[in-house]
């Protein structure tokens, strides 16, 4: 008896704690079940009676928590717990679906957080969900003949995308410049001899130093201001920028090109690229597109009369020349006075001719078929009567692709009646309008150029030399 009555003291103490701090042990429920059927003797003591009603308190909660699903807690005794770790994969599907610039700060958390949002695969995966989920953002540079500059950020207040209205408060002075262009979430754009990368996503800028090129300007020539393109090599997962220096004579005599690579990587600096001996020397006159990003292609002149389209390999930094077959058969316009750009077009690289697209409303698709016999196919656009009224006299220039190959045009300059674009889409031949609201008024008070850029992704990539 004096066992059993010790055995039912043991389960009584254990019982001292309210229930909602640790869990019931199966040997402590088996004790409280002794304690309600016990028949003690001394059953009519005060300390017996509160210990019972003890019991049948937990009793009552081991009942309702086992119909509830309620948690039973037992003994003030504090544990140190420690968080069991995370599985990878599950840490992966939460960081991924952070913004860019939380995904930056989260690197400091601890190295392996670092080394996992900086892996190619975690990369891959975002650029990946970005592209697919994230609202297209649009970005404006704008550039005054004093060197004043300021990059806009703005954003879609419509689903159909039909109206941008600027962010004032992502918006940056003092950021911004010319051929503004990108890759993987990252831009680039020049500043006279300055480059410049920015990653929107983490508001991280990198200015890159300056190249000290061999070829120099003689009395009398033309230096070109450099292009910039950024390119990616996926087998050593690097982002390299392709720059461009170019000096002539008038009407592109005595043509002398040089070409500059540089590294997106810790202590890297400008490499100067070896031209093969089949080389043509070009003028760069458009940004470069690269649909895969492996291979940079850009449209060039070879002299007054000559188009190209020159590609470069990311990885093997080699450059290729094809000849376009841009030739005006009715009024004889010589190449370089023809309008024409260079676009993705179902996955092909497309010189988009669009010289008489203002007078006539038609444009010519040069599509680059096969890249290795150099077979072209053309198609002709003819715009709708109802909406020549959109580029009736109105001089026009292509700012790149949409994510789903729609054409985007500008007009050449910012008038304070309200700034748009246009939206050529090529399968259906349908022009559409997209309204820019919200740019500062300074702006159209002075000549200035700018540019345009649409971003569908977000990047995690931290620059740095």
């Amino acid at each position: 008896m004096n066992l059993r009555v010790k055995e039912m003291n043991r389960g009584a103490r254990n019982l001292k704690q309210p229930p909602s701090e640790q869990d019931f042990t199966l040997r402590q429920c088996q004790s409280i079940s002794q304690i309600r059927d016990a028949k003690a003797d001394n059953n009519s003591s005060p300390l017996f009676k509160r210990k019972k009603r003890r019991a049948n308190r937990a009793y009552n909660l081991l009942v309702m928590g086992c119909y509830l699903g309620l948690p039973l807690r037992t003994k003030r005794r504090r544990r140190r717990r420690y968080m069991s770790e995370i599985p990878l994969d599950l840490l992966v599907e939460i960081l991924i679906k952070l913004p860019g610039k939380y995904l930056a700060r989260s690197k400091c958390v601890s190295k392996q957080w670092s080394s996992l949002i900086s892996s190619r695969y975690f990369c891959e995966r975002l650029l990946t969900i970005t592209q697919r989920k994230q609202q297209p953002h649009l970005y404006m540079c704008l550039v005054d003949r004093d060197g004043q500059r300021e990059l806009l950020s703005m954003s879609s207040t419509s689903p159909d995308n039909t109206c941008f209205v600027v962010d004032q408060d992502l918006s940056i002075p003092g950021m911004g410049g010319y051929f503004l262009n990108g890759l993987h979430g990252l831009m680039c754009f020049s500043m006279g001899e300055k480059v410049c990368i920015y990653n929107p996503s983490t508001g991280q800028r990198l200015t890159l130093p300056k190249i000290k090129p061999d070829i120099i300007a003689e009395p009398g020539q033309i230096r070109c201001v450099q292009q910039n393109h950024i390119g990616y090599d996926p087998v050593d997962n690097q982002h390299k920028l392709l720059s461009t220096i170019v000096i002539h004579s008038d009407n592109l005599v005595n043509l002398q090109t040089e070409h500059w690579v540089f590294v997106l990587e810790p202590g890297a600096s400008w490499k100067k690229v070896v031209p093969p001996e089949n080389y043509r020397h070009h003028v760069p006159f458009i940004p470069g597109i690269s649909i895969s990003g492996s291979v940079v292609y850009y449209l060039a002149w070879l002299d007054m009369d000559t188009h190209a389209i020159v590609s470069f390999d990311v990885r093997s930094e080699e450059f290729t020349t094809i000849i376009a077959p841009l030739v005006d058969v009715r009024y004889l316009i010589p190449a370089f006075e023809m309008r024409a750009e260079l676009i993705e077009y179902g996955g092909k690289i497309t010189i988009f001719e669009y010289s008489y697209l203002k007078t006539e409303g038609t444009t010519v698709l040069w599509v680059l078929e096969d890249a290795e016999k150099k077979e072209w196919s053309t198609r002709n656009l003819v715009l709708q009567p109802c909406q020549m009224h959109l580029v009736q006299d109105i001089e026009l220039i292509v700012k790149g692709t949409t994510q789903d190959n729609k054409v985007i045009l500008a007009p050449m300059d910012v008038h304070s009646s309200g700034f748009y674009i246009l939206r050529y889409d090529l399968q259906s031949n349908d022009l559409s309008k997209v309204e820019i609201k919200g740019i500062p008024h300074l702006w159209f008070d002075k000549e200035c150029y700018f540019d345009l850029r649409l971003v569908n992704e977000s990047s995690v990539i931290y620059l740095e030399t």
